[in-house]
């Protein structure tokens, strides 16, 4: 883009308005703010319950995600603590809150990518799958042809 600094304030301005643009904050790096270990934390619960009693443990600053999620879990939660003994207390805080039946954590060993929501979109992923899903089988090209259309690029 080619703007002037007020024509990019003035977009800035109108994605924030929009809700398009939701905060704007800093990156901390874990480790030099005294929490390295990364983890990612699977709550198991008992149906939908436990969600009020495990919202409150969210003000801790140990907790930096909570999802709602599919699958064979309930709840999955982003942390990141100092050290292996403070994974274990915060383990231990979560088996306290009513309604948690047990968790599964992965501890990070090393992170690759770790970025924001990305504005653009890559617009071939169905074809992509159905490329894959139709490997090596007869499949008439008019099936294919409705996705032709889509580009390798990612759009803004």
């Amino acid at each position: 883009m080619h703007l002037s600094a007020p024509a990019v304030h003035q977009r800035v301005r109108r994605l924030k308005r929009d809700g398009t643009i939701k905060a704007i904050e800093a990156r901390l790096d874990g480790a030099a703010i005294g929490r390295p270990l990364l983890a990612f934390v699977h709550v198991d619960t008992e149906g939908w319950g436990a969600k009020r009693e495990l919202q409150g443990l969210l003000t801790l600053p140990e907790f930096e995600e909570m999802h709602t999620v599919a699958g064979d879990t309930c709840r999955l939660l982003k942390v990141r603590v100092a050290d292996s003994a403070a994974l274990e207390g915060l383990l231990a805080r979560l088996h306290d809150v009513p309604g948690v039946r047990g968790t599964r954590t992965q501890v990070v060993l090393s992170t690759y990518l770790e970025r924001s929501v990305q504005a653009e979109v890559t617009t071939d992923m169905a074809r992509w799958a159905e490329e894959k899903r139709y490997a090596g089988q007869d499949v008439p090209t008019s099936h294919l042809a409705q996705n032709a259309d889509r580009t390798d690029e990612p759009t803004a």
